[in-house]
C-alpha cells in the first residue's frame, strides 16, 4: 500500500539498516531490497505464520533479509536480538489485514466470504471471535463494536448477538454478517455507502488482536530502535490508529513546555515530515482499500539524545 510514496519518504540508502514491522504479503520488502546493495540490511516482522513461511520461501539464499515471528509491539526485543537498538535507518509500519488474510476465507476476516469466525493474525494465539462472542456480556459486545467500530447501532447489534447464541453458537463469517444486517434499520443500510457489516468486522478484529495497544506500544518503542535521522514511516487505515499515529509524532516532535519557569526546554525527539499522504487516484482503481489509506512520517532528531 502507498508504495511508491512509502519508499520516498524512508529515503532508503543502499547500506542501510531497515525495518519492515508488517511484512504481510511482502510487497514493500521486496520494493526496499531493490534499494540495498550487499552492506544493507531489512528486517521484517509478522506474526502471521502463513506470512513469516512466504517469506522465507521468497528470500531464501537473500544474507540482507531476515524475518521474525513475532507481533510488533516487541519491537524492542527484537531489535535487542539483532543488535538494531539507535541503529535502524527507517522502520515501515503498514498497518491492518493484509490482502492475503482479507482473501482466504479460513481466516475468517471478511464478511464477503463464508468460513469460521476467527480474525486472529496468529491463529496459533489468543482468542478466536467466535470464542469471544460465546462468552462476552451484551455490554462489553456494544462496548467493542462502538469504542473500535464506531457502530451506531452497537447496542442492536449486541442484542441480536446474545439473543441468536442462545439458540445455538454463531460459528462462521456469514452468520455474523447476516445478524448485524438484520439487526440495522434497513433505511439505514439502504443509505450506506459500507456493508453493514463493516465496522462490527472491523471493531472484532481490532479487539480480538489487541491492535490499538499493540500500535501505542510499537511507537512507544520506535524511538530507542531509530537512529539520528532515521525514519518512522506509518501507514493507517482508520481514525482509531491514525489519531494515535497523529499524537505521538506531535507530542514527540512539539514536546510541551515545562510547568517550572527555569527548568531547561525539553528536547523535540521527533521531526514531522511532509504532510499526510493519500493514495492516488490510480492507487485506489488498483486497490479500493487504498481509500482510506493516511500515511504520515516522521524523522529521528539527529541532537536527540541516544538511550
Amino acid at each position: 500500500m502507498l508504495l511508491d510514496a512509502a519508499l520516498a519518504a524512508l529515503k532508503p540508502r543502499v547500506d542501510g539498516i531497515y525495518i519492515d514491522a508488517t511484512y504481510g504479503r511482502g510487497g514493500h520488502s521486496a520494493a526496499l531490497l531493490t534499494t540495498l546493495d550487499a552492506r544493507g540490511r531489512l528486517l521484517a516482522i509478522d506474526r502471521d505464520p502463513d506470512a513469516c513461511a512466504q517469506a522465507w520461501k521468497t528470500h531464501a539464499g537473500d544474507d540482507r533479509f531476515t524475518i521474525e515471528r513475532s507481533g510488533f509491539a516487541r519491537l524492542g526485543a527484537v531489535c535487542a536480538r539483532h543488535d538494531l537498538h539507535g541503529r535502524v535507518d527507517g522502520l515501515l509500519v503498514d498497518l491492518g489485514v493484509s490482502s492475503p488474510q482479507l482473501d482466504r476465507p479460513e481466516r475468517g476476516f471478511s464478511f464477503m466470504r463464508r468460513g469460521p469466525l476467527d480474525m486472529r493474525m496468529d491463529p496459533q494465539s489468543g482468542v478466536s471471535a467466535a470464542d469471544w462472542l460465546a462468552d462476552a456480556e451484551h455490554g462489553e459486545i456494544a462496548r467493542v463494536l462502538r469504542e473500535y467500530g464506531e457502530e451506531p447501532f452497537a447496542g442492536r447489534i449486541a442484542s441480536a448477538i446474545v439473543e441468536a447464541r442462545a439458540s445455538g453458537p454463531i460459528t462462521h463469517t456469514d452468520q455474523l454478517a447476516e445478524l448485524i444486517r438484520a439487526a440495522i434499520p434497513a433505511r439505514v443500510a439502504a443509505r450506506s455507502a459500507i456493508h453493514p457489516a463493516t465496522r462490527s468486522f472491523q471493531a472484532l478484529r481490532i479487539y480480538v488482536n489487541d491492535e490499538l495497544e499493540q500500535l501505542q506500544r510499537l511507537l512507544d518503542q520506535s524511538l530507542d530502535v531509530l537512529a539520528p535521522g532515521g525514519r518512522l514511516v506509518v501507514i493507517s487505515f482508520h481514525s482509531l490508529e491514525d489519531r494515535r499515529v497523529k499524537r505521538f509524532m506531535r507530542v514527540h516532535a512539539r514536546p510541551e513546555p515545562p510547568a517550572l519557569p527555569m527548568a531547561p526546554a525539553p528536547v523535540p525527539t521527533l521531526r514531522l515530515v511532509g504532510k499526510p499522504h493519500r493514495a492516488t487516484a490510480e492507487e485506489v482503481a488498483a486497490n479500493p482499500r487504498a481509500r482510506s489509506a493516511i500515511m504520515r512520517v516522521a524523522e529521528r532528531c539527529a541532537s536527540a539524545e541516544q538511550p
